[in-house]
């Protein structure tokens, strides 16, 4: 659809989502074809997936006091974020492909806006992870020393930037008045918009990976200078194993999510390239890494992962210990039950006097 100069003063508020596809030239399918089908379906278990499997590290850090530190909540806020992600891919699954076409522009922008600040909290949430660290290691400590109120404080702080981040669009910071700047891969959202965006989220990661760096030299440093003295080596060993998981889970993010930026940061400058060709794949790549960590938890830190084993098992010896009460109260009753029919009737024509004592027997064993 092509627009004269005297249309971009204009605003479309009216319009609905095919307007502005149609206007940017991305295609929206009308009609259920068996790759849209394939696409919602593994969408929906991935997302179930990423899910549970971050309700799982929740429930682990809440259960185990090993876990109530500064670096472990952090990192809980982090699958708060994964957890989040899922929810916002979920919401997604159902409003794309053919359902699209259907969406009013406020119901599109709900949409974007879920994913924007799942993506803005894991990356604060990261920062704040690295941050921690590099204060806690230079001071040669395992744990920070940071009050639980300051680390709830930062927690708040960084879901109050995600949610502004994931809102500008809505408050005014898109295209609806200005079609020629409005982007391909997100037809509503303004071009210089998506620049910012992905400008600022890579400059968080190049300061990330640079603290990391700093980090892991300082470390090996440390560690040559403690070679000699063994009282220190398991102390280095739990400090290193810590840094290796919270790189990885870091490296994973950056890999998961860079390219679906840099793709970002191309439309935003108007690249004449085939952007809408990679699309799907750089964020399904980017959809995967919000279970990613889970997998690194249990991989890299045998707490957690007996943590979750006690947490999976924990609706089975629920199950046992209701079977086991049931039979209890059965037997109860029963002895009751006899006692009472003795009291009245005298003693009936079985003796249950041996019940009743091996009854007390085990009751003074217990």
């Amino acid at each position: 659809m092509v627009l004269n100069s005297s249309n971009t003063a204009q605003c479309y508020y009216d319009q609905n989502v095919s307007f502005f596809y149609m206007n940017s030239g991305k295609n929206i399918s009308i009609n259920w074809r068996k790759r849209d089908y394939v696409v919602v379906t593994l969408g929906l278990a991935v997302c179930f997936i990423v899910i549970f499997s971050n309700l799982l590290v929740i429930g682990a850090i809440f259960k185990n006091r090993r876990f109530h530190f500064p670096i472990y909540y952090l990192l809980g806020n982090l699958a708060v974020s994964d957890l989040f992600s899922g929810v916002s891919y979920l919401h997604l699954m159902f409003h794309t492909g053919p359902w699209t076409i259907k969406l009013s522009t406020y119901q599109w922008f709900v949409r974007q806006g879920l994913i924007d600040t799942s993506l803005t909290a894991s990356v604060l949430n990261l920062l704040a992870v690295a941050m921690e660290r590099h204060q806690t290691i230079f001071n040669m400590q395992l744990h920070s020393k940071m009050s639980t109120r300051r680390v709830f404080f930062i927690i708040f702080f960084i879901w109050i930037v995600a949610i502004v981040m994931g809102l500008f669009p809505t408050m005014g910071w898109n295209c609806l008045c200005n079609l020629p700047q409005c982007s391909t891969m997100a037809p509503l959202y303004s071009r210089s918009f998506l620049v910012f965006w992905a400008v600022l989220n890579l400059v968080t990661f190049s300061i990330m990976v640079a603290i990391y760096t700093r980090i892991f030299f300082y470390v090996r440093h440390k560690s040559k200078q403690m070679k000699e003295h063994t009282t220190h080596t398991r102390h280095k060993e739990t400090v290193f194993g810590l840094m290796k998981t919270v790189s990885m889970i870091l490296g994973l993010f950056v890999l998961c999510w860079t390219p679906g930026l840099v793709l970002l940061m191309l439309d935003g400058v108007n690249c004449k390239c085939k952007v809408l060709s990679f699309e799907k794949y750089f964020l399904v790549l980017a959809e995967c890494n919000s279970f990613v960590n889970p997998i690194v938890y249990c991989f890299r830190d045998q707490e957690m992962r007996r943590t979750f084993k006690e947490l999976l098992c924990f609706l089975c010896r629920r199950k046992n210990r209701t079977s086991e009460n049931q039979f209890t109260t059965l037997e109860d009753s029963r002895l009751r039950t006899i006692r009472k029919t003795t009291a009245i009737n005298g003693l009936p024509l079985m003796n249950h006097a041996s019940e009743d004592a091996a009854a007390g027997t085990a009751e003074n064993y217990n």
